[in-house]
């Protein structure tokens, strides 16, 4: 799994681009997209609504309640993903380097685990 991240600063950063850099960046992500699907290594990528749009859901005593955000206050936030079944974690690092917030350190790469992973 690929994580991208936002932040306050890339978030102010990308609205001061003027309309062909963030065009430029756009494309970055589908000439990604394009090479993952070529490749095969391509199952799922997409980018996250605000997260002022999210809910935070808990169930307590069998009744479940969403509250709406602002959540707790947070340096950075999920901005996006991708999911790619790849050769490793050296491949899954080539692929995250593509991806225009690597530039600002914020993406990261994490194997994900199966349920068979966890003891019970």
């Amino acid at each position: 799994m690929i994580l991208i991240y936002s932040n306050p600063e890339s978030r102010q950063l990308w609205s001061r681009l003027p309309a062909e850099q963030r065009r430029e960046g756009l494309e970055a992500y589908t000439a990604l997209d394009e090479a993952l699907a070529a490749t095969g290594e391509l199952i799922v990528a997409e980018a996250l609504a605000d997260p002022a749009t999210g809910r935070r859901v808990r169930v307590e005593a069998g009744r479940t309640t969403a509250t709406d955000g602002p959540f707790a206050e947070a340096k950075e936030l999920m901005a996006g993903f991708y999911l790619v079944e790849c050769d490793g974690i050296d491949r899954a690092l080539e692929i995250a380097a593509r991806i225009p917030e690597a530039a600002m350190g914020l993406v990261e790469v994490r194997p994900v685990m199966a349920l068979s992973g966890f003891e019970a």
